[in-house]
């Protein structure tokens, strides 16, 4: 048998455990603090990142915009109105939902709150890119081809607004103009051919 000889080992001083322990405890405490801080959600990362970009306002209620083009200087629209807009809606990856093949009429208190919010923003003339968190959006319900959950994003022209009240009268006024009368009086006259 063969005797191993022990070589001791100086003891460690205590003051390097000391430091030892509180620089570990530290790391822990910092790594607890990145990872909380670390947006699980990925629309909420997306949007973490997106408010870094260059020229991206961030609202008070999340909403994110950036201004493509000013427009005339004026009001802009309010609940009351009706916007005539064109539009693109795509999510963060691409994917167009939503595109106007034309002008669109749309009513600003009758749009999702994001849209609602971004239009109020608005010009004549302005073009805009927003982005709609979810909870200004769809939320956690699909809606169509939009899954739960999406970052919706839009470009959206503003070509001109009118009260609701001012279109209502207009197609009382069109529809009196090609009934012959007020609406309620006698039907209108048969149309050749029908």
């Amino acid at each position: 048998m063969s005797t191993v000889t022990a070589v001791p080992i100086p003891p460690t001083k205590r003051r390097v455990i000391v430091y030892l322990v509180l620089g570990v405890l530290l790391a822990v405490a910092a790594a607890a603090a990145l990872a909380w801080q670390m947006p699980t959600d990925p629309a909420l990362a997306f949007l973490g990142k997106n408010a870094r970009q260059p020229g991206v306002v961030t609202t008070a209620s999340g909403l994110q915009y950036k201004v493509l083009e000013k427009g005339q200087d004026g009001p802009s629209p309010t609940d009351t109105d009706v916007a005539l807009v064109n539009y693109e809606g795509k999510l963060v990856d691409g994917t167009t939902f939503d595109k106007s093949q034309q002008p669109t009429p749309m009513p600003v208190a009758g749009v999702v709150p994001g849209f609602s919010e971004a239009l109020k923003l608005m010009h004549k003339g302005a073009k805009y890119r927003f982005w709609i968190k979810p909870s200004l959006g769809y939320g956690a319900k699909a809606a169509g081809p939009i899954p739960p959950n999406s970052v919706l994003v839009f470009d959206v022209e503003l070509l001109d607004f009118l009260p609701e009240a001012v279109i209502r009268q207009m197609q009382m006024q069109q529809q009196m103009m090609q009934g012959g009368g007020a609406p309620g009086g006698s039907a209108p006259a048969p149309q050749p051919g029908r």
